[in-house]
């Protein structure tokens, strides 16, 4: 797939660990402290930065985003599911289209999103969501377009550590095994399990709001000395005082293995 090829190499550009930035929370949380005026908060995206994951409807009503010369790759998710939905306590990570893989490749995306949970406690739940991830993972292919699986635990906050171990290592296996270019998906303990078990790169993220944005940088660093290939950062790199500042040292972090406080000092970030 020489298409999918090239918009691979962009991401991982001169094969460097990409950065990614999501702001596809609109999605499931509606406006969040941050993304409450979408074209806003894509306007304040690092020029270092690789790519930004968003809704069908953001790269629909926000090209002027990604049309230029060195603009972020435009990622967009195309499934829904459930398991998002924390805030109205559901649960059973039921999965559905978002919108055709052609009609996001129609809007710009260079790049898609899907998104699968398992181990539902339904079996024709796990199996229907395999089955929409197959799908759309296929059609992705036939466009030239390569498909960053995301593997989501149901109950991700009740786990334990072992139990969340054992889910993403065997849940970004299955993605891989489905045909997924790459997994987007929690960093772990012994997270080098994960990646190591995994034959396609993986993207570790940045999960709940972390207490500090060196905290936060420090969460980078682990995840790519475990192996990760890059990060995709949401609420840490946009729910902050300057989100270009975090971004532009998240970027020296992933990138070029500046250690956490030395690129927050250099880029003047406060905690």
């Amino acid at each position: 797939m020489p298409a999918a090829s090239i918009r691979l190499d962009k991401l991982f550009n001169r094969n460097e660990n990409a950065v990614i930035i999501a702001a596809d929370h609109g999605m499931f949380d509606g406006p969040i402290p941050g993304m409450v005026d979408i074209r806003q908060t894509l306007g304040r995206i690092h020029p270092g930065v690789d790519a930004v994951l968003v809704s069908p409807g953001t790269l629909k009503r926000c090209p002027d985003a990604f049309g230029f010369k060195g603009a972020p790759m435009p990622v967009v998710r195309v499934n829904w599911c459930t398991v998002y939905c924390f805030h109205w306590k559901y649960s059973r990570a039921v999965t559905v289209p978002s919108c055709s893989v052609r009609e996001a490749v129609s809007l710009g995306a260079e790049i898609v999103l899907v998104s699968l949970t398992l181990k539902t406690g339904d079996e024709a739940v796990d199996a229907g969501n395999v089955e929409a991830f197959a799908r759309q993972t296929e059609e992705a292919h036939q466009l030239g377009v390569p498909v960053i699986g995301e593997y989501f635990p149901t109950h991700s906050d009740s786990l334990t550590p072992d139990e969340m171990l054992e889910q993403v290592t065997a849940g970004s296996r299955i993605l891989a095994e489905l045909g997924a270019d790459l997994i987007k998906t929690f960093y772990t303990q012994n997270f080098n399990r994960v990646t190591a078990g995994c034959p396609v790169p993986i993207l570790g993220l940045g999960a709940e709001k972390k207490p500090t944005q060196v905290e936060a940088l420090g969460l980078a660093r682990d995840e790519i000395k475990a192996g990760a290939r890059g990060v995709v950062f949401g609420r840490n790199a946009i729910q902050v005082e300057n989100p270009g500042a975090f971004q532009a040292a998240l970027c020296e972090v992933v990138k070029r293995g500046v250690p956490p406080e030395e690129a927050a000092k250099k880029h003047g970030l406060k905690g």
